[in-house]
């Protein structure tokens, strides 16, 4: 039986070797300060270190994209791997889903026929319906904005690093030429060990100092034009960007409509306390006036005042808020005024409350 060897070729195998060891000569000199270095002019120069900016920043970019995206780190890494060997991510319900599903189970058992088990139902439906939205979000974000970045750093970035580390090896192939040519014109005039002449000697570190700076520059000129390139990728990243917030814009608009319809459905059903939104709450925010209740910053209007409740005390109906003894609540005069009443604001709930559970904390 007849086993064909690999070829092996013994000369690139010793040449390989021999320009190994010079290079770790050569660098090891350089630590040590006995040897000089080819530096790069500053143009050179600044194109590299924005080209470990852009690395470096993309690479938390993408990072913390997917954090927020999906953010347990188990979910991360079972995506990984099924992309590596299924091409694909797996699909699994989101925490949303199996809130809703529990909800419409639970609600089931309840009783559909009661006020509880049919909102707990509808909730459950909402939460379904959010879950899904987040699922079409996360993939619309990653394919938008992850990949493409994704892409760049596995493609353009792996270029630069690797004519980066190339441009480096013919830099200290240039360097260990010229410390060879300094030491050959040094022996000039004296008798050589082996008989060679210092002539000769300096002949060949000529020629070789020759031939590395042409490859030197060669490279160099290489790695320059990939540098400038990545101002180019920033132009795309930005459309990537936009891509990114557009898919968000969409994503939060359906998750407010149904949340709004949700709410619609609640207050349709009655029941002791329907929940009642704070109105002009974003306008608070905007205006910058903000307060805060039980710890919770919140935007509140410039003529509320903080208060605090002397005893519980338990809504009448829809229109009123439930209270807790010693909770701080912001509250203002009604318009028109009112003699037993005022506008409290509770959390995101707004309604009325009794002055006479109230005690007022500012002037």
């Amino acid at each position: 039986m007849n086993i064909k060897m690999p070829d092996f070729d013994v000369k690139k195998f010793v040449k390989d070797a021999g320009s190994t060891l010079s290079r770790v000569v050569q660098l090891t000199e350089e630590k040590l300060g006995t040897s000089e270095k080819t530096e790069m002019d500053r143009h050179f120069e600044h194109l590299s270190e924005r080209s470990d900016c852009a690395r470096t920043w993309t690479e938390k970019i993408v990072r913390d994209t997917e954090a927020a995206l999906i953010p347990n780190p188990a979910n991360r890494v079972e995506d990984f791997i099924f992309e590596k060997i299924e091409k694909q991510k797996p699909k699994r319900l989101s925490n949303l889903e199996y809130l809703g599903l529990d909800m419409i189970e639970g609600g089931g058992e309840f009783g559909q026929d009661g006020a509880y088990g049919s909102a707990l139902i509808k909730v459950g439906q909402a939460e379904q319906k959010l879950g899904s939205c987040e699922r079409d979000f996360i993939g619309s974000a990653g394919m938008c904005f992850i990949q493409p970045l994704k892409k760049f750093l596995e493609g353009e970035m792996k270029t630069i690093t690797k004519e980066k580390g190339i441009l480096e090896s013919k830099r200290l192939d240039l360097d260990a030429c010229k410390n060879r040519v300094r030491k050959a014109r040094s022996m000039l005039g004296q008798q050589t060990k082996d008989g060679i002449s210092p002539e000769a000697v300096l002949d060949q570190a000529e020629r070789d100092l020759r031939v590395a700076q042409s490859e030197f520059d060669r490279q160099a000129e290489i790695t320059k034009l990939l540098l400038e390139g990545i101002s180019t990728t920033q132009a795309t990243h930005l459309r990537h960007l936009h891509a990114l917030v557009e898919s968000q814009v969409r994503y939060y608009g359906q998750c407010n409509k149904i949340m709004n319809d949700l709410q619609r459905e609640l207050a349709s059903l009655g029941g002791p306390q329907p929940y009642v939104p704070v109105a002009g709450y974003e306008d608070d925010e905007a205006n910058g006036l903000a307060g805060r209740v039980n710890n919770i910053e919140l935007g509140v209007n410039a003529g509320y005042k903080r208060a605090r409740v002397l005893c519980s005390y338990d809504a009448k109906d829809g229109t009123e808020l439930n209270l807790t003894a010693n909770e701080v609540i912001f509250v203002c005069e009604c318009n028109p005024p009112n003699s037993d009443y005022m506008n409290g604001k509770q959390g995101l709930l707004k309604g009325l409350v009794p002055k006479a559970f109230l005690e007022l904390l500012d002037d």
